[in-house]
């Protein structure tokens, strides 16, 4: 049984009992407003229904949906390095590229369906990114992006997030407050008459997407060992607002520092963005391989 339909079967449950409880004691339950017994739960995202992105891949809802999330454009260019001709290295030109090799290697595969959040260099509201796997009913979030250190040039090597309420350390705190600072809008908004019962919807799916989501995070560090160069400290999680879907397994890959020379050299050559596509590829390929197996 897979991990969304068991999760499904818990949260129905829950509901069943929650009304069952309401029906027989609504007066030592949560009450709405007026002092009546709350009869709706809801978990309300901003409307992501209108102009969603396509669809790419086979005509088969039975594949894998992957939304591959091109961090930054736009005016936003995300971190900025310095090339050796003196030119400048925009984050948001190497994810973009990235993601593109990465979507044609899925679709070469023809086992699955994909969709972008941007496929061209165009701004995406932070919130907006998870709604987009979320109206979609995605299986598989990735964003990816490219850090930067300031002026220390020795900080190298790629890291890939997952989603925590509370920083993992004071680098992920920072990291979280950079990247969350591109839009100002909570990744989910919870709405009903009971905070309480939202709460524990909120936590047992999240429960469920985030165990899926640490599994893809080993596999992307597994499948990279030996193309990539990753940070001493290569998982990491922070509260990342493009990471709050709560029903959509989603990771952060940060492909490495724009201002280290030796990640600066493979982010801006093609050669070098392809080994990140196919790490990707590849980890996508064995995590949704174990999931038909399960």
């Amino acid at each position: 049984m897979s991990p969304r339909i068991l999760l499904s079967i818990i949260v129905v449950a829950f509901l069943l009992l929650a009304g069952a409880l309401f029906a027989f004691s609504p007066s030592t339950l949560v009450s709405g407003s007026n002092g009546e017994p709350s009869q709706r739960i809801a978990i309300t995202w901003q409307d992501a229904s209108s102009d969603l992105p396509p669809v790419s891949g086979p005509d088969d809802r039975d594949l894998p949906l992957v939304v591959i999330d091109a961090g930054h454009g736009g005016r936003d260019l995300g971190a900025v390095g310095t090339a050796p001709d003196g030119g400048r290295v925009f984050e948001k030109d190497i994810v973009l590229a990235i993601s593109v090799s990465l979507r044609d290697k899925l679709l070469e595969t023809g086992s699955f369906r994909v969709a972008m959040t941007r496929s061209q260099d165009t701004i995406v509201p932070l919130a907006r990114r998870p709604e987009i796997a979320r109206a979609l009913d995605a299986d598989l979030f990735v964003s990816v992006h490219a850090d930067s250190a300031g002026l220390r040039e020795d900080v190298a090597g790629a890291s890939v997030y997952t989603l925590s309420n509370d920083a993992s350390s004071e680098a992920a705190a920072r990291f979280a407050e950079r990247e969350n600072a591109a839009d100002r809008l909570n990744g989910v908004a919870i709405e009903g008459q009971s905070k309480e019962v939202s709460a524990i919807l909120v936590e047992l799916s999240q429960q469920f997407t985030q165990e899926e989501a640490a599994e893809f995070a080993k596999l992307i560090e597994r499948e990279g060992q030996s193309r990539i160069a990753f940070h001493p400290q290569a998982r990491r999680s922070a509260a990342l607002a493009v990471l709050r879907a709560p029903d959509v397994p989603s990771v952060l890959l940060e492909t490495g520092f724009v201002t280290n020379p030796d990640d600066r050299a493979r982010l801006v050559t093609e050669e070098g963005r392809e080994q990140y596509a196919q790490v990707l590829a590849q980890a996508i390929r064995v995590f949704f391989a174990r999931r038909a197996d399960t």
